[in-house]
């Protein structure tokens, strides 16, 4: 089995709700075998509050969480990436910095929580089906085995994920 540390990018326009939720469940549940990172074409500046409770409330740390453009990964000094995923569509049509070492890419279509309107208990559970999707996709990334897939496989692979239905909203 490969024991090296995959980097992996996630990417949205404000890089305050799904990429910032997505780079804490990898971090957690990839462990020693990936290091996530997020970032945001046009970062807001601050990660969203509703996200930072939810990640709270489930113990994920929150510390060193912050809202950052895509450019601080563009440069040679950064960590090199062996996957980047689009987690927004705004993020998936724009013109993406060009990722040394041609890294596997897919598009994670979910919908912005960040968007809901109405209360707060319609914002959480925004926030909360967001985390599911985020973390079931996440999950079954996990379970690839990527020592044995070529790498248009794991294209392939990561494609499907990404178009893996949408859980329904609670009632």
């Amino acid at each position: 089995m490969d024991k090296r540390t995959f980097n992996i990018l996630f990417l949205c326009t404000g890089n305050s709700a799904r990429s910032i939720l997505a780079e804490s469940i990898l971090n957690r549940l990839g462990k020693e075998r990936f290091r996530a990172f997020s970032a945001g074409s046009h970062p807001s500046g601050r990660v969203n509050p509703y996200a930072l409770e939810l990640l709270k409330k489930l113990g994920f740390p929150t510390d060193g969480l912050r809202s950052k453009s895509w450019d601080e990964f563009a440069v040679a000094s950064s960590p090199h990436f062996d996957f980047i995923i689009t987690v927004c569509d705004n993020a998936a049509g724009e013109v993406c910095p060009v990722w040394l070492g041609n890294p596997a890419s897919a598009h994670w279509g979910i919908p912005d929580p960040a968007a809901v309107q109405g209360s707060d208990s319609d914002k959480r559970a925004a926030f909360d089906l967001a985390y599911k999707q985020l973390q079931a996709r996440i999950e079954r990334f996990l379970n690839l085995p990527l020592a044995s897939l070529d790498p248009s496989r794991i294209r392939n692979e990561m494609a499907a994920i990404g178009k893996m239905p949408h859980t329904e909203s609670p009632e």
